[in-house]
């Protein structure tokens, strides 16, 4: 089924869903919605990253909307000011740029380069503005989006956004590190690096800037809420790796659920598919029942003051787009360009990106 009733733009087409991807429950019991800023937000996200030169202008023309990275967003952050979504596009624009360009210095074997990379993403997280006019444009791309995210919330979630994404960096270091060695990793040491690698608590965090309130840890840290985050973030990154399993085949990756069961549990490939989507499956079950807790958890906190309604009001925003991420996450797979590897020429090199990007030759 489409995943939109009627066209929103000219360019929303029905979809067919392939059977091993396809997740009922999804279709039926997670509404999508699409923020109403998105058409701005689509041309706007694609003139900054020719702005900041982070994709070449003939990938940007060819590839940008097809790649529907702000379709992703603005199926998340509902609710969020125009603002504030317009940064959190940006910024997970550069991130999936910033995916692709770890991916080419492994892949062309640039430890180098990788390493001079994570050294100048981690100074540039922590001063930004001393970064805006870096010689390369990741960097310079990083520290204007970062800047942005800065603006909204003060110091103490910025510390927190800084803290969490430092451990990022260092996640795509050992993910590196993995690949050029050709170490597969264990199925639980995969779920633990891949918790950062996909930057769950990143995309948590941001829930708040879009809600523009900063939660207090006794809320982020109540096990009500921070197992409904990690559900949806969990489903997000399995099923992420359930649609992207044959490009990282192609691609000779280590760092994928399914290889990792392949390689340490025996499974064929068949098996690992399956037991992938039961994980998926199991992801959806127990967000239905932890949101209706995370809920019952919001309503505790409006106690007889304006600041417990407000507090309460924020919670719930946040779980119901936890919500959203479900249909989000799920549409955007089966939407974008970026994995519909029998379509390329190469199914080794994704065709949107820049193949010999900066970096040690």
């Amino acid at each position: 089924m489409p995943a939109f009733p009627h066209s929103t733009s000219p360019t929303t087409i029905a979809v067919a869903v392939p059977p091993a991807l396809c997740l009922p429950v999804i279709e039926t019991a997670f509404p999508r919605r699409l923020h109403p800023y998105w058409p701005r937000l689509q041309e706007k996200t694609r003139s900054w990253l020719l702005e900041k030169r982070l994709m070449p202008a003939d990938k940007v023309e060819e590839h940008a909307d097809g790649l529907r990275y702000t379709d992703l967003m603005a199926g998340y952050y509902l609710g969020a000011p125009d603002e504030a979504l317009q940064a959190i596009a940006d910024y997970s624009a550069w991130f999936f740029v910033w995916d692709d360009r770890h991916d080419r210095d492994i892949v062309h074997h640039r430890p180098g380069a990788w390493r001079k990379l994570r050294l100048q993403l981690h100074a540039a997280l922590d001063a930004p503005g001393h970064h805006l006019h870096h010689s390369d444009p990741l960097v310079a791309g990083f520290a204007d989006s970062v800047g942005r995210l800065y603006a909204f919330l003060g110091e103490r979630w910025n510390a927190r956004f800084a803290r969490h994404f430092h451990a990022v960096i260092e996640a795509y270091d050992r993910e590196f590190r993995n690949r050029t060695r050709g170490t597969v990793p264990t199925v639980e040491a995969y779920l633990e690096l891949r918790r950062l690698t996909f930057a769950h608590w990143i995309w948590t965090d941001l829930l708040e800037l879009g809600a523009g309130y900063e939660l207090p840890d006794a809320v982020r840290k109540h096990p009500a809420y921070r197992r409904a985050a990690l559900l949806s973030q969990e489903f997000a990154a399995w099923y992420n790796d359930l649609c992207s399993l044959p490009k990282e085949i192609a691609g000779d990756e280590v760092h994928n659920l399914g290889i990792s069961l392949v390689h340490h549990e025996g499974l064929t490939l068949e098996e690992a598919i399956g037991d992938m989507r039961r994980r998926i499956e199991e992801c959806i079950s127990g967000f239905l029942a932890a949101e209706k807790q995370a809920l019952r958890f919001a309503d505790s906190l409006a106690v007889v003051s304006v600041e417990g309604k407000e507090l309460s009001d924020a919670v719930k925003a946040i779980v119901a787009n936890m919500r959203n991420w479900f249909s989000a996450v799920y549409w955007f797979h089966h939407e974008s360009g970026r994995y519909r590897v029998d379509s390329w020429d190469d199914r080794s090199t994704p065709p949107y990106v820049d193949n010999e990007a900066a970096g040690e030759k």
